[in-house]
């Protein structure tokens, strides 16, 4: 059986679910989309999720774990669940630390979510990566190792993988030069870019300005730029982080003056 070609297409297979999934995902329950639109989820511009590309490979190789030092079955199929679960965590995690350290961009943000580290993981999304962990194990593992192999075989199936990645390559080129932009603009303000904060933003001035929002390049305007939208975008995160600071510091020092009076109080006492 040939390995690379059968994670080529699990790669791809896994993204374009992926992206589905967030789709349906973002339209009919995130309480980030309240008007319920479709929106293209994701830092590509095309239809795919590459962590969960990333993340199909993973399980897939996972699949072939040995637990038989496991007796008992049920255990040992909660076990690997739960490795599964830890290592596509494992995954998100680095692809959001990466982005946020090397781009300045925060790609999802679930700072709001208990448990979360850094705004980047969260037990309830660990958790629905455990189910989709089970349901890959039990629903398609099973079903798909004939089919790999039979495609593994036919030069068709590596035309069409080969297809695959030289649109992936291009739309990623392409999504890397907006984040090299975004980076620009952010290096010198230390503030980090919520990435679908962004979108939103200039979906909504899109909408203010008569014009059809882009589902596939979202970023793209008639009327006005990128560079002005995103500059428009950086001040206002630069004038709330400023806000926020301002605020902060003046609780603090309400506080240290509140703990001044109350100590001087007591020692004239």
């Amino acid at each position: 059986m040939n390995f690379a070609i059968i994670l080529a297409f699990l790669f791809g297979i896994g993204s374009l679910f992926g992206w589905v999934l967030e789709l349906f995902y973002r339209r009919f329950f995130s309480s980030a989309n309240p008007e319920r639109r479709w929106i293209n989820p994701g830092f590509l511009a095309g239809p795919y999720l590459p962590l969960y590309g990333f993340s199909l490979c993973a399980l897939f190789l996972m699949s072939y774990i040995n637990l038989s030092f496991i007796d008992n079955k049920i255990l040992r199929k909660i076990c690997l669940f739960i490795v599964m679960a830890i290592i596509v965590t494992v995954i998100e995690y680095i692809a959001g630390l990466i982005f946020i350290t090397n781009m300045k961009i925060k790609l999802w943000d679930y700072e709001n979510e208990w448990g979360n580290i850094k705004g980047i993981i969260c037990p309830r999304y660990s958790f629905y990566w455990t189910l989709l962990s089970a349901g890959y194990y039990f629903l398609i593992h099973p079903r798909i190792l004939n089919a790999l192999y039979w495609l593994s075989k036919h030069l068709l199936f590596s035309f069409f993988i080969g297809f695959f990645y030289g649109v992936l390559y291009l739309d990623f080129w392409y999504s890397m030069s907006i984040s090299n932009k975004i980076k620009s603009y952010v290096d010198d303000k230390e503030i980090i870019i919520r990435y679908e904060e962004l979108k939103t933003f200039i979906r909504q001035k899109g909408i203010d300005a008569k014009e059809n929002p882009r589902f596939f390049f979202g970023f793209r305007m008639d009327r006005t730029s990128f560079s002005q939208n995103l500059k428009e975008f950086v001040d206002k995160e630069v004038k709330k982080r400023k806000d926020f600071m301002d605020e902060t510091h003046k609780i603090f020092d309400e506080a240290k003056e509140k703990v001044g009076e109350y100590i001087e109080g007591k020692i004239k006492k």
